[in-house]
């Protein structure tokens, strides 16, 4: 089959499309064919191998491990079932997050693998795994969105920002969004009440206002920049974001581990029960994916280029079959 492989660290000109072995379902896995594969802020930080620790992922300090295939959030057709799996058949449709993602044939662990929704096309379905189950849960867990409560979101405009806007919208806080001024009108339509943008260096508060919780995405702000934000009793959440060549954003969360005051981590863990959950309310039309571009198999390090240079508002996606949807 044919997949994306890394060959080096560096920018997205490292990768290129190979031959590699067929995956095989082992017990408790699916082997699926990818329909549509979408990318996340943490395929950009593999591919540039940093920070260093990352590098781990890919199996080797000073470059990949040979036939290392980028990708890890995906939606398809199941093609094989291995030995213990019971909730799925061959023919399902399904998505995951799982390493890989970027072939167009994939093992999946059973246990991480939700059903899709047939109101979902599989760019939009491929958007959910990563961004989609870690907005949920920093806005559900972290963030305790609800009636009334008044919450900053950092990075509005990205993948996982898109959906944190509308999660904390539906159900009911007062969302601002923090974000570049051209993506003011899509986060608007979102659900966010007002938007601060962070290239014009807008202060984040009103004189005499503040947040209940602050959803830090970006990591374009300094901590004392957003304890400042806050209500009194208020709390900001440190979810991914940016950072160094040696930590990245492990440098930011582990300060805000080590500091005293109203600052939390949230490190997003892969989850079947969130993604169907996610699945479901866009099935449903509660949660809309917003999709910046769609690239082709054959375009897909061109695919990569566009997420490395920034600027991307919501999610890319690669279809990998050529078939609508």
């Amino acid at each position: 089959m044919r997949a994306l492989v890394q060959i080096a660290f560096g920018s997205p000109g490292r990768v290129a499309l190979q031959q590699v072995t067929d995956p095989v379902a082992g017990p408790g896995d699916l082997v699926v064919r990818v329909h549509a594969a979408g990318l996340n802020a943490a395929d950009r930080m593999t591919l540039r191998g940093e920070p260093f620790g990352i590098r781990v992922v890919a199996g080797g300090l000073r470059r990949p491990r040979p036939g290392f295939v980028v990708g890890r959030a995906l939606a398809g057709r199941i093609e094989a079932v291995g030995d213990g799996v019971r909730d799925h058949r061959v023919g399902d449709d399904v998505l995951a997050e799982t390493p890989a993602a970027i072939g167009e044939l994939v093992r999946v662990p059973a246990r991480l693998a939700a059903a899709k929704p047939a109101a979902l096309t599989f760019t939009e379905a491929a958007t959910l795994p990563l961004a989609g189950t870690t907005a949920l849960q920093s806005i559900r867990d972290a963030v305790g969105a609800r009636a009334g409560r008044r919450v900053l979101i950092t990075g509005a405009s990205g993948g996982i920002g898109t959906f944190a806007v509308q999660l904390a919208a539906a159900r009911g806080a007062i969302v601002t969004a923090s974000c570049a001024g051209r993506n003011a009108g899509l986060v608007r339509a979102l659900g966010a009440a007002a938007v601060v943008d962070y290239e014009r260096r807008e202060p984040l508060a009103a004189p005499g206002e503040g947040y209940d919780a602050i959803l830090d995405l970006a990591g374009n702000h300094t901590l004392a920049e957003l304890r400042r934000a806050l209500r009194p009793g208020g709390v900001v959440v440190l979810s991914v974001g940016t950072g160094g060549r040696w930590l990245g954003p492990a440098r930011r969360i582990l300060a805000g581990k080590l500091t005293r005051g109203p600052v939390r981590t949230l490190l997003a863990r892969p989850s079947r029960e969130d993604l169907t959950e996610i699945a479901e309310m866009a099935a449903a039309g509660e949660l809309r994916p917003v999709v910046d571009r769609v690239y082709p198999f054959p375009e897909a390090a061109a695919a990569l280029h566009h997420l490395d240079r920034g600027r991307v508002a919501g999610k890319i996606v690669i279809a990998m079959t050529g078939e609508p949807g």
